[in-house]
């Protein structure tokens, strides 16, 4: 076991104590993804450093699916301040703890994941549009 997400997994296994239920880790899971998003509309909101900047971009006629990534943007300006910054971060890391829980209790390895995922990726490469 040598690897981040092999000893993280590991890690999760020591601490989960009081949400080992399926049922709990998924409501906990959601509700960690819901405190994210929260975060993110809240440097938005509250703070300011991030600004939406939503409209329909103009994409030409004889524009080819490489264009796009040139196009299209994240519709964000700004950047996260320190504060924003590591609210998120604390909040993405504890929505990264109840999916490594997730698949602990499904015997799923996050390695196997992610080495899935990234082959998955660089097979499809910009014809994975999910």
């Amino acid at each position: 076991m040598d690897n981040l997400t092999d000893r993280y997994q590991a890690l999760i296994e020591s601490l989960l104590i009081r949400h080992q239920s399926i049922l709990d880790i998924l409501t906990k899971n959601s509700d960690t993804s819901a405190r994210v998003n929260r975060a993110v509309a809240k440097s938005v909101t509250n703070c300011g450093c991030l600004s939406v900047v939503a409209k329909k971009k103009p994409i030409p006629e004889d524009a080819v699916l490489s264009d796009l990534k040139d196009l299209l943007d994240s519709q964000l300006e700004g950047t996260l301040c320190e504060s924003c910054k590591d609210i998120i971060e604390v909040e993405l890391g504890k929505q990264l703890f109840y999916i490594g829980a997730l698949a602990n209790t499904l015997g799923i390895s996050l390695s196997d994941v992610l080495e899935k995922e990234e082959k998955r990726l660089s097979t499809l490469t910009v014809f994975n549009l999910t």
